[in-house]
């Protein structure tokens, strides 16, 4: 029995052999990264002192907007007609005023002059592009086409920049 006895004593000395295992499974990673863009621009001045007996017309003037749109990001840019101008898409009435008192000018897309920068109607276009994560400067072509008959005064507009993506 002491035999018995000593070998089972032995037995729950001996390091018990156990066998690793494992296991495995995956799982989901996931971000969804949306399609986004941002405008700003700077404003458009024609001057502070014009003298319209002393100044050529037309009389230009430009100025930039800065576009950020998501990398691969398609994008247009449209410009309404301004506050004074009757309606959004009257873009021949594009108008700064000064009090009652009015000064006509116009937007373009090109140097030239010759692309009327508008929402694509009224024989207007917009500007296209596609995103690269950075800032893409546009550059705004304005032009005051005549200052016979003005009234001196200061005079504004408010244009709305509309970036669709």
């Amino acid at each position: 029995m002491k035999t018995l006895h000593t070998a089972a004593l032995l037995a729950l000395l001996m390091p018990v052999l156990a066998q690793a295992g494992t296991a495995s499974n995956t799982l989901q990673v996931q971000a969804t990264v949306i399609s986004s863009c941002q405008v700003a621009g700077t404003s458009l001045n024609f001057g502070n002192s014009i003298d319209p007996l002393a100044t050529a017309t037309p009389l230009d003037a430009t100025s930039t907007l800065s576009v950020v749109c998501t990398n691969t990001t398609p994008y247009t840019v449209a410009l309404n007609a301004g506050a004074n101008a009757g309606g959004a898409s009257n873009f021949g009435a594009r108008t700064m005023k000064s009090g009652t008192q009015t000064l006509g000018y116009q937007l373009y897309l090109d140097s030239g002059r010759s692309t009327v920068w508008g929402d694509g109607t009224a024989s207007s276009s917009t500007s296209a592009g596609t995103g690269t994560g950075s800032t893409q400067t546009l550059t705004l072509y304005g032009r005051l086409p005549s200052l016979a008959n003005v009234v001196p005064g200061a005079y504004t507009d408010t244009v709305t920049v509309t970036v669709s993506y």
